[in-house]
């Protein structure tokens, strides 16, 4: 045999140009290259779910209440069982004995929380519309659709629990073994309030509603389950956020050993947060695998996602502020219902916690009272939304720092001005215990107005108001941050949390010198296959082609804490960093070893080992891996291996900020409701790849004004969603929005190496308030105080009418009241 040259091999690759030219290496952060995920994914050549085929693939058919709540007095599934291709039917009773555990909440934000069990079949009692009862499995979904029909339950009605309020009564319980519906009582408070609010000049209290939203993802929920029957393993495929927490949930919640599980996220269109879940139709499809030893497919009907998917939001907000009459804000006090749904699911109850840390927002504060109550009700459970409390948190800010400012007859963007924290006072210790490690509201705020033409605005809304339109121009304001890249580890522990906000990465080097990048951070649509290619590329001085992002199945990514919270970047992405970093630690030894020099002598830039002094005496990190393959000439006692693991737990939150601006124009007639200018100045940080945060922003900003003007899950009272299509539940298309203007500032993050901030939920966030400001600010020569969302034609027009009806006062008594000292003066009572 002859012996191998790992110098000729090594030049055979160059000359192949495997190894690229990483003396040319151009900085790809910053930049926009071309997503690699695009071409497969507009093209079709993906692999969703509900895709993927397996020899002996069985349907599954899920039953579901038509009653919002009621007993089961009997259900027989024997005629299920006779229809054509149908294999197997299941009642909640046949299959109780195979559950571990009911589905697993993951947060009992205090000790003494109630948290009922929650089965994936409902056994006894239904709890809301859409609860599942049965299940059918059959050759092909059709017939296991079918062979719904022919199951008969009988049920025993009870009252519905639809309004928070009544369901604190405990008239009706959602659950009689907790013995009432309050599940959790979580009081929070620095400064002293009473005093702050006592001696306060200016008090403004209002009462806000976020209404339920559906998350309507582009992609149904799906699964699939392959059993190896002989081996008692089982390959789950889920359109999830989370294939590794959920991986460790099915576990507890089925028995089986965690070892024998492998999940798998394929490609997933759009998650959320609707699917950072445990839902109940994966561990039923685990379940029926194991029975019945063959593969099984679950793929929801968009029925089913509009009553069994979770919903968002879902909050009365009672707000008081306090003030001088000058504008400056002391006080805070926001006492909240959240609406838990039916059950507990994954983070259920933390949601309405973590905006408890973003109701003051940008501004100082001397005293702040925080109070939320958690309700049980019969509707679909609640969970995260995009967001997930911090744009309910900011919502309930911004909308009464606007009544503020009318109370005080002040420009709104002048109070912001007068209470906000100062570019110069960064890092700030916030009233709730949070730093903000950097930010710049100035900056964010004044390339808005500029580009939005403020004054220029607003003198054609007096020119408006002047001839008496009947369209009327309204302009909104919404100054903004938020916490997020859900982390680090000990706060969540804090807050009793029942995980980590950590995140994995492992950088693998290839012999001929590509590199794959394994991250526990799982995407649906962000564009993490391009963004963590760029990263290492930069990292590690090799092209962008030649790194492949490997995600989203436990089996290959063994180690995750996957894609939630806007954590991928501020978390998993700088795990990446840090892998790129132990590889280049290593790889400095063997090119130290092997071009005779002291590892402390070396330097490494652009993707190439040089000694100091005699730059012509280098090594290519790609030459480097090949060698260390060969492992002909390695340092003493060094392992032939260059790759690297990191586990990254950040030491804070990232505090993206941001301004957004709109103009709206209302017809007074009417009702109708148009966005006339929409202009957002978001800062999130150095930004890696800017098509991607403008991707991300575009997508936040048509979230949050369809909450503002379309959106809403309704239930009547008997708890029937009716909503529960696309006919009735209006999901905006591109012309129902804007074109927005949008710009960034930027203030790079302390807390990590490459100074980013989360971004996917900041247009979210930020635009709900802005969009109703600006619709109030139309209404107000009306007297229209307040607006329900969303605000629609209909509600708009009414809200008009009963303000011409009382005398220009209308929302007031909906919203709340104001008190003002002798000493506010006429200035402050305007």
């Amino acid at each position: 045999m002859s012996k191998i040259d790992p110098e000729e091999i090594v030049e055979e690759i160059e000359e192949s140009g495997q190894l690229g030219h990483p003396d040319h290496h151009v900085p790809l952060v910053g930049q926009a290259p071309r997503r690699k995920e695009d071409a497969r994914l507009v093209t079709g050549q993906t692999n969703w779910t509900d895709n993927i085929q397996i020899p002996g693939l069985l349907h599954a058919a899920v039953l579901r209440s038509p009653m919002a709540h009621a007993r089961i007095t009997s259900i027989d599934v024997s005629a299920a069982r006779e229809q054509p291709g149908v294999i197997a039917a299941f009642t909640g009773a046949d299959l109780q004995h195979h559950w571990a555990g009911g589905l697993p909440c993951a947060w009992p934000v205090t000790p003494d929380m109630k948290q009922p069990v929650h089965l994936p079949l409902a056994v006894d009692t239904v709890r809301y519309v859409g609860d599942a009862v049965a299940v059918v499995v059959a050759r092909d979904r059709y017939a296991a659709a079918d062979a719904l029909e022919s199951i008969d339950v009988e049920y025993e009605p009870l009252p519905a629990v639809i309004d928070l309020e009544e369901a604190l009564t405990d008239a009706t319980l959602v659950h009689e073994d907790q013995g009432t519906n309050r599940a959790f009582d979580w009081p929070f408070e620095a400064g002293e309030v009473d005093a702050t609010f006592d001696a306060a000049e200016v008090v403004v209290k209002r009462r806000y509603f976020q209404q339920r939203l559906i998350p309507a993802a582009m992609e149904p929920r799906a699964v699939v389950v392959a059993p190896i029957a002989a081996a008692d393993e089982y390959t789950v495929y889920s359109a999830t956020q989370i294939p590794h927490i959920l991986r460790v949930m099915l576990a507890l919640v089925t028995g089986i050993p965690e070892q024998k599980l492998r999940v798998v996220a394929p490609d997933v269109g759009g998650g959320f947060g609707s699917k950072l879940n445990v839902y109940a139709e994966e561990a039923m499809a685990l379940i029926l695998a194991k029975v019945l030893g063959r593969p099984i497919k679950w793929t929801e009907s968009r029925s089913e996602g509009f009553q069994a998917t979770i919903h968002g939001r879902g909050q009365i907000q009672d707000v008081e502020i306090a003030a001088t009459r000058d504008g400056r804000v002391t006080g805070l006090k926001v006492q909240l219902l959240a609406d838990m749904g039916a059950y507990l699911q994954l983070v259920t109850p933390g949601v309405p916690i973590l905006g408890a840390f973003m109701f003051p927002g940008i501004y100082k504060f001397d005293a702040y009272r925080f109070g939320c109550t958690g309700v049980f009700t019969t509707m679909t459970p609640t969970d995260a939304y995009r967001g997930a409390g911090r744009p309910e948190a900011t919502f309930a800010i911004e909308r009464i720092m606007d009544d503020l400012a009318t109370e005080l007859g002040m420009d709104p963007i002048e109070l912001r001005r007068r209470n906000w924290i100062e570019h110069h006072e960064f890092p700030f210790d916030t009233i709730c215990g949070l730093t903000y490690d950097s930010g710049n509201y100035e900056a964010a705020t004044d390339r808005a107005l500029e580009l939005f033409d403020y004054d220029g605005l607003r003198r054609e809304q007096a020119e408006r108001r002047e001839r008496g339109d009947r369209v009327q121009l309204g302009l909104g304001t919404s100054t903004f941050t938020e916490m997020c890249g859900l982390a680090p580890s000990r706060v969540l522990g804090s807050l009793s949390y029942g995980a980590g906000g950590w995140e994995a990465a492992s950088i693998r080097m290839l012999p001929t010198g590509k590199v794959e990048v394994v991250t526990g951070s799982t995407p649906h649509g962000q564009g993490h296959e391009t963004a963590w290619s760029q990263i290492a590329a930069d990292a590690l001085g090799v092209p962008f082609e030649d790194v492949e992002v490997l995600h989203g199945d436990t089996a290959v990514a063994p180690k995750g804490m996957d894609t939630y919270g806007s954590r991928s970047l501020t978390v998993g992405g700088i795990a990446v960093v840090k892998a790129a970093e132990k590889v280049i630690e290593k790889a400095r030894r063997v090119a130290a070893h092997l071009l005779e020099a002291d590892e402390r002598d070396l330097d490494f830039a652009q993707g190439t080992f040089s000694v100091r002094g005699s730059p012509e005496a280098s090594k290519t990190i790609q030459e480097v891996s090949l060698a260390v393959f060969a492992a002909h000439d390695l340092p003493d006692g060094m392992e032939p291996s260059i790759d690297a693991d990191s586990v990254f737990d950040p030491e804070n939150f990232s505090f993206p900020h941001g301004t957004h601006l709109c103009a709206v124009e209302v017809d007074t007639e009417t009702g109708f409701t148009r966005i006339h200018r929409y202009v957002c100045v978001d800062d999130v940080g150095n930004v890696v790849n800017p098509q991607i945060v403008e991707g991300q922003v575009h997508g936040g900003l048509a979230q949050g004004i369809a909450q503002a003007l379309y959106e809403e899950a309704v239930y009547d009272p008997e708890g029937n969603l009716t909503s529960g299509t696309f006919v009735d539940y209006l999901v905006p298309g591109a012309p129902d929005l804007p074109a927005f203007v949008t710009d960034r500032t930027v203030s790079p993050s302390t807390t990590n190496p490459l100074g980013v901030k989360g971004v996917g939920e900041a247009g979210t966030i930020a635009s709900t308030p802005a969009v109703i400001n600006a619709v109030i600010d139309a209404l107000k020569p009306l007297g229209v105080t307040d607006m329900r969302m969303p605000a629609s034609p209909e509600r708009v027009w009414r809200a008009i009418q009963e303000a011409n009806a009382s005398g220009g006062s209308a929302g007031q008594a909906a919203t709340g009241t104001t008190t003002l000292t002798a000493q506010a003066g006429p200035e402050a009572s305007a």
